[in-house]
């Protein structure tokens, strides 16, 4: 986040209240201290963004109330003033952990410099803490996809980039939220800025506070030292809520308020932090009903619903599935250093029949086990394996809720010269896949018994042909 307030420790008095002057006219907020004690008191209370202190002062003097207020707040930068221009003062003042010095006395102009130099060295720094700290995949913000309803999306995802509105993308688990989320940031004029996220479902709420708001140095049991927050982080660019729908009542009325004010405390702070954040959030959930069920704040639904987007499912777009999997075995193969595989006909039509529950998360699972344990050059019908839920694993109410997909009988064609094996692997999963995972159903459109169908899924399983 950008520098807000600034500490100026000065025994003098007149000086104190020239630079006091100079960073209030800066748009800074100052905070006054006239000796090294006072100074780190006020930072217990409420940590600046950087101090300003004087070298030359009576008791502590600025060496050592630099050192002292970097074992306390080990990231915050700090700015000497020296009356004596020699290079030994610099030098001083720079191993004492200094970030810069300033010769007295200075202009409101030199003042200006300094100060916008540190900025932006802070920035780089958080920013390259916070990548450090996150597990993040394919940074690349293309969408794979050649449906009317991708091109659809990304039309609309392109006209939105354009604004700072918030936006809601909507859309099945494994959809491909995040990648429209990151296609926005990157089409904005924020693409420079930092593009930062929180998966607000992994963390419990105090946790997600501090994550989403920083906190203060001793703001609760753990909290060594001040810590930015992501909204900070974000400042200047881009901020991804990922399932905002399960954010506490207390925390959506936070979450409000930042979007409203574009202000916020950290936990256990008083001073106000002025951000400026393009907020992007991502549901699974049915916020609306959320809001009629009185789990959702409806004045922040209302807040995030400014610039809707909804993704389909992927068996609503079959046109992507051959694209998509294309696309995984090449990536797959590459880290593996393997030689592309291609794909027989038989394999991409059992790929585009499926009804994928999953979605493009479940798609790349299956290619990159196919990819991992292939025993040929090409990806056939025996190298692809399902995951449990999308092989017809009820759920509590004998169903798994998903949508039909093509009918068995499309497969047909693409049968001959198969093994027996194959053949009725191929007519079990797809009969499973237009009966929604309904083991009851498929059974009788097959003319088998139930047991018979799943002692053939517990065989499969056990060698391996599904997951």
């Amino acid at each position: 986040m950008s520098i807000q307030s600034i500490m100026i420790v000065d025994d003098d008095k007149l000086s104190r209240e020239f630079l006091i002057e100079a960073v209030t006219q800066l748009g800074y907020k100052a905070i006054e201290a006239k000796s090294g004690a006072e100074a780190l008191d006020k930072a217990r209370q409420s940590t600046p963004d950087l101090m300003i202190t004087d070298l030359r002062m009576p008791g502590m003097d600025g060496i050592e109330l630099v050192r002292s207020m970097r074992s306390q707040h080990p990231d915050l930068p700090a700015v000497l003033l020296t009356a004596q221009g020699s290079l030994e003062s610099a030098v001083q003042a720079l191993r004492s952990g200094a970030a810069d010095f300033l010769l007295k006395p200075c202009t409101p102009d030199a003042l200006e410099v300094v100060i916008e130099r540190i900025d932006r060295t802070t920035r780089l720094m958080r920013e390259n803490q916070y990548l450090r700290s996150e597990i993040v995949g394919e940074s690349s913000p293309s969408i794979i996809g050649e449906s009317p309803l991708m091109a659809e999306t990304l039309r609309n995802a392109a006209r939105i980039s354009r604004s700072k509105g918030t936006v809601l993308i909507t859309g099945e688990s494994g959809t491909g939220k995040e990648k429209i989320a990151q296609y926005i940031h990157q089409n904005s004029p924020r693409a420079n800025g930092p593009f930062i996220r929180v998966n607000c479902a992994a963390l419990s709420e105090q946790l997600l506070e501090s994550e989403l708001f920083g906190h203060e140095r001793g703001a609760f049991t753990g909290a060594h030292k001040t810590r930015e927050g992501r909204f900070e982080l974000a400042d200047g660019g881009t901020l991804l809520l990922d399932e905002i729908g399960e954010i506490s009542p207390s925390l959506q009325a936070k979450l409000l308020r930042v979007l409203e004010e574009e202000e916020f405390e950290r936990v256990g702070g008083t001073a106000t932090l002025k951000v400026d954040v393009r907020v992007i959030a991502t549901t699974n959930r049915d916020l609306h009903a959320e809001v009629k069920a009185g789990r959702f704040r409806e004045d922040l639904y209302y807040r995030l619903h400014v610039l809707p987007i909804q993704l389909r499912p992927l068996r609503e777009r079959v046109e992507d599935i051959q694209p998509l999997a294309l696309h995984f075995a090449q990536h797959y193969a590459k880290n593996a250093g393997l030689e592309t595989p291609t794909f027989t006909q038989t394999a991409m039509e059992c790929l585009q029949a499926w009804h994928w529950p999953g979605n493009v998360r479940e798609l790349e699972n299956v290619i990159q086990r196919a990819v991992v344990m292939l025993r040929h050059s090409n990806i056939d019908l025996a190298d692809l394996s399902f995951g449990p839920a999308a092989v017809g694993e009820e759920s509590q109410t004998g169903t798994v809720p998903t949508s039909s997909s093509m009918p068995t009988e499309n497969l047909g064609p693409a049968l001959a010269n198969r093994t027996i094996e194959e053949i009725e692997r191929v007519a079990i999963l797809a009969t499973l896949s237009s009966t929604r995972g309904n083991k009851t159903e498929a059974a009788r459109r097959l003319g088998v018994t139930a047991r018979t169908l799943s002692n053939k899924m517990k065989l499969w399983r056990s060698t391996g042909l599904v997951a």
